[in-house]
Parts: C-alpha cells; sequence; structure tokens
C-alpha cells in the first residue's frame, strides 16, 4: 500500500468542495484531485477541511501503533469504496503522535490508538466511531451514520433483522411519528446516532418481548446484557440521553473483540472511579463462575464507587501488558485506585468477592511494579526505578528533571543524546540531577501524569515543586528551564540558614531600652 502524501491545502479544498457539491462520484472521480483514498490532515489544513464539510471521519494515530498498522488498509480500503457512495464520506487521518498534532490531539480527547472520529457540521459535532474495524463493517456503519437517524421498522422481520444481541439498540413506540415526544426522540437519535443504533414504531408487538398492549409514546431500550429491556416514558431530550448513558452501559464491562464493546470500553477508562478487572481467558472453564461473581461483586459493592470489567487475556493483552502483568498470575484480579494497584493472582472464583471487601476494608497492600534499582548508575543521565524514585527525587534535596520515556518510542530515542548533552552541561554541579523512568517497566507515581512518551518533569528542590516541561527539546532550551526553575543551591540555602542564625543572635542580646522599646 502506498503511504499517504500529504496535499497541499488548496488541493484538499478543492476536494472538500467537489465532494460537498452536487456533483456525482463519477464527476468527482474526473477530477482526479484526491491522489490518495485517506486524506492526510494536520494542524496546518484540519480547520479548513472540517469547516468545509457536514460529515468527514477521522482516524488518529500513532506511527508506532501496530493496532494501527493492522486498520490502516482496511480504513484505506473503506475509504476508496465510501468515495462512490452518494453522497461521497471522507475519510481522513491525522499523525496524532506528531507533537505538531498535539493541538489536534488534546482538542479531540485523543487519549488511546487508533482512536477514530466522526466529525459533523463543520466541527460542532464530534463522536467516537463504535462499528468493526474491517472495510466491509466501517463502510456499513458509515453508511448508516449518514442516513436517516432513526430507521421505521414496519413489521416483525424488521424488527428480529435490526435488534439483535450485539449491541444497544433504541426503539421509539409512537401512537403516530408527529408531536415533542417524537420530535424530541429524533432529536436525541440524530446526537448520539454514532454510539447506538435508533428505530421508531407504531406497532409494539412486532418487537421482541412485544405486547400489544403498549402503545406509546415510550422509549425502549433493547441491550444484549443485565435485564435486557428497560422502558421509559420520560421524553425531555435531557433525560432520553441520561436514561440511554445510565441504562445502556453493563453493570460489569467485557473486554474482548467485540467492537460494539468498544464504547463501553472507553467510557470504563474515562470515568473517576476505582477500577475493578478480571483478566482470565474466556476459553477457561471456570469463565462463567467468574462472570457470575464479578456481577455479585458490583451488585453488593455499588455504593462504593467502583467500575468492574472482565477481559478476556487474549483480546486484552495490550492491556495486560501495560499494566504490567503476566499470564502466568491469571486468573487475575486486578485493582487500580487512587491509593495505589492491588492484585490478587492465580484466584479461584470464590475468592473474588472476600478479597473485594479486604480491599474496602483498606486490609490490601498496593503492589508497585518496578525494574531491580540499578547496582551501578554512574552516567550522566541516572536511571530512576519505582523502588528508589523517592531517594533520586524526592528525598534527594536535589532539582531533578525526570524524563518518562518507552523502549519503543522513537521520540524517547531522538531525545536520548539532548538530555545526555545536558546532563554533561551540569556534570559538575551536585544540585542538578538529569534522570530517566522507563514508564513501561516500572509504575509511575500519581504526582506526574503521563499520557504518552516522552514526558518531561521537573521537580524543584524549592519546595518540591513538579513542572511539566513543555518547551522545545533542545540542550539549550532545557538547560534554560532548568536555570531558571532551579531551587537555591545547597551552599547558598547554608549561608542564608547560617545568616538568619547570626540575626536571631544579635536580637536576643540587644540591650535592655532595646528590647523594650521593641515591645512597645
Amino acid at each position: 500500500m502506498a503511504v499517504p502524501l500529504a496535499l497541499p491545502s488548496a488541493a484538499i479544498i478543492i476536494v472538500v468542495l467537489l465532494l460537498s457539491s452536487g456533483l456525482t462520484t463519477a464527476e468527482v472521480e474526473v477530477a482526479a484531485v484526491l491522489e490518495e483514498a485517506v486524506l492526510t490532515l494536520d494542524v496546518s489544513n484540519f480547520s479548513e477541511v472540517v469547516g468545509k464539510l457536514q460529515f468527514i471521519v477521522v482516524e488518529f494515530y500513532a506511527p508506532w501503533c501496530g493496532h494501527c498498522k493492522e486498520l490502516a488498509p482496511e480504513y484505506e480500503k473503506a475509504a476508496s469504496m465510501l468515495r462512490k457512495h452518494d453522497p461521497p464520506v471522507v475519510l481522513a487521518k491525522v499523525d496524532a503522535y506528531d507533537e505538531g498534532n498535539k493541538e489536534l490531539k488534546d482538542k479531540y480527547e485523543v487519549h488511546g490508538y487508533p482512536a477514530i472520529k466522526i466529525i459533523r457540521n463543520g466541527g460542532s459535532d464530534v463522536s467516537g466511531y463504535a462499528g468493526a474495524r474491517n472495510a466491509d463493517g466501517i463502510v456499513e456503519y458509515l453508511k448508516k451514520q449518514v442516513g436517516p437517524a432513526s430507521i421505521e421498522l414496519r413489521s416483525a422481520l424488521d424488527a428480529t433483522r435490526s435488534i439483535g444481541d450485539k449491541g444497544v439498540v433504541l426503539v421509539g413506540i409512537f401512537p403516530e411519528f408527529a408531536g415533542v415526544e417524537y420530535e424530541n426522540f429524533m432529536a436525541v437519535a440524530d446526537k448520539m446516532r454514532s454510539d447506538y443504533d435508533f428505530f421508531h414504531t407504531s406497532d409494539a408487538s412486532i418487537l421482541p418481548h412485544g405486547d400489544q398492549n403498549v402503545k406509546g409514546p415510550l422509549v425502549r431500550l433493547f441491550k444484549p446484557f443485565d435485564e435486557l429491556f428497560v422502558d421509559s416514558q420520560d421524553f425531555d431530550k435531557d433525560a432520553i440521553k441520561k436514561f440511554i448513558e445510565v441504562s445502556g452501559f453493563p453493570t460489569v464491562v467485557t473486554f474482548d473483540d467485540e467492537p460494539t464493546n468498544h464504547k463501553f470500553l472507553e467510557r470504563y477508562y474515562s470515568t473517576p472511579s476505582a477500577k475493578a478487572m478480571l483478566f482470565l481467558r474466556f476459553s477457561d472453564d471456570r469463565v462463567e463462575a467468574f462472570k457470575s461473581q464479578m456481577h455479585e461483586a458490583a451488585r453488593q459493592l455499588s455504593g462504593n464507587n467502583i467500575s468492574f470489567l472482565i477481559g478476556d487475556v487474549s483480546a486484552a493483552e495490550r492491556a495486560f501488558q501495560y499494566f504490567g502483568l503476566k499470564e502466568s498470575d491469571i486468573p487475575l484480579l486486578l485493582v487500580i485506585a487512587s491509593t495505589g494497584k492491588y492484585l490478587n493472582p492465580t484466584m479461584d472464583p470464590d475468592q473474588l468477592i472476600p478479597w473485594m471487601k479486604q480491599y474496602i476494608y483498606g486490609n490490601l497492600t498496593p503492589y508497585v511494579k518496578s525494574e531491580p534499582i540499578p547496582k551501578v548508575n554512574d552516567q550522566p543521565v541516572k536511571v530512576v526505578v519505582a523502588d528508589n524514585i523517592d531517594d533520586i527525587v524526592f528525598n534527594s534535596g536535589k532539582n531533578v528533571l525526570l524524563e518518562f520515556y518507552a523502549p519503543w518510542c522513537g521520540h524517547c530515542r531522538k531525545l536520548a543524546p539532548i538530555l545526555e548533552e545536558v546532563a554533561v552541561s551540569f556534570r559538575n554541579d551536585e544540585d542538578i540531577v538529569i534522570a530517566k523512568m522507563d514508564g513501561t517497566a516500572n509504575d509511575v507515581p500519581t504526582d506526574f501524569v503521563v499520557e504518552g512518551y516522552p514526558a518531561l518533569y521537573f521537580y524543584s528542590s524549592s519546595g518540591g515543586e513538579i513542572l511539566s516541561y513543555k518547551g522545545a527539546r533542545t540542550a539549550e532550551e532545557i538547560i534554560s528551564f532548568i536555570k531558571k526553575n532551579r531551587g537555591p543551591k545547597a551552599g547558598a540555602l547554608e549561608e542564608v540558614t547560617q545568616t538568619d542564625a547570626v540575626q536571631e543572635e544579635v536580637t536576643s542580646t540587644s540591650s535592655p531600652s532595646e528590647s523594650v522599646k521593641d515591645e512597645l
């Protein structure tokens, strides 16, 4: 597959105008402006392109990401197919790992790769992609997104085909397709169509679990988990949205290969709560017992702000590795909270709830993932691991520039000689330490927020302030930053302390008349 080339901004705008005009697909193709099926966007042309389109799909990727590499040919194939759709659907991509595109990465809240966003109305409406990751699945999903927000169900066959056991489906039941309730339902459907499938009908009896007595107006939410369907008769727009978000979210999220679970995973990891995650192989003959215990734990402990997940290790391999876990430990229950990380390896189903209660009671000791402390640490850039970060950073009384890196990160490798140069420039300054930590092999303290690599932080000896370095990655800029933000040298601090002591002694030995004058 040819590597997509970035088109000049003017050329991209021509493409956008052609695709958004009344021209037919054939006329667009004859124009032959679009050299690649997938547009390559960056910070210089993104707003210009998106602002011209009512509908565009953008993949935010990282060059090193394995999942991105797997998606690339499927995404390219889907883009070629969707260019022939009426109206044409534009697919684009952005290298979100490029520092120049950080503004876009932050604006669109890209926390993992690949992240696919559906952007409507010139950029005013953004939603996540929740479809399959193969060409046919991408095409099928996106065709639905550019069609009607809600489709009418007219027969039991329509309902059976549309309401399966894979994802959450909303069906509005109305005596007639008019009125405030119907209009509000359609407005919400248009807003949330990227995450859910919407349908409407006037005959509730054709639905699964159908009931001839139900006339509506009513919203029925079908789901392949928990109680299978839930009804609501509150047609306020915000109430419909809340009903979908609450009732359409599983008590226990599943981490597997099913695309419909992706949106649940994104919400699970972005929710501010403790995370209880059970990893095992779904081929394990005890998997149903584990699932039952996990649901029961979620029910019993619902008031403790804990989100629950059960993951198939074969599908969640990267997440498993990210948390520094070993497959020999499965079935493994992991809890990540503000107080630390807690592990229960090689467990049995009946141990799950008692162990979770021990966590809630505060009886468990946090687990810290750490590489061994280096026996020799005499290079200009010091090696920090989780087990020695207190000694080298927090308790050293020194000014420390600390890089969090990943061995596979190209930007980190490029930065390495620059940090070496910085370290050498401070070799005679005992109050400055330049250090690095492998963020993939050590638990990063909560004092630091590492969303990507490399991440640079400066710990000042003056008051223990932690500063995130956002400047240019050059030796000159980093050195200037350190000099500007460093705390006082140890010698200077000692001199100040001695001066204060002398001043205190002079005050205490002053004449009685002077003392009285001070008191008055």
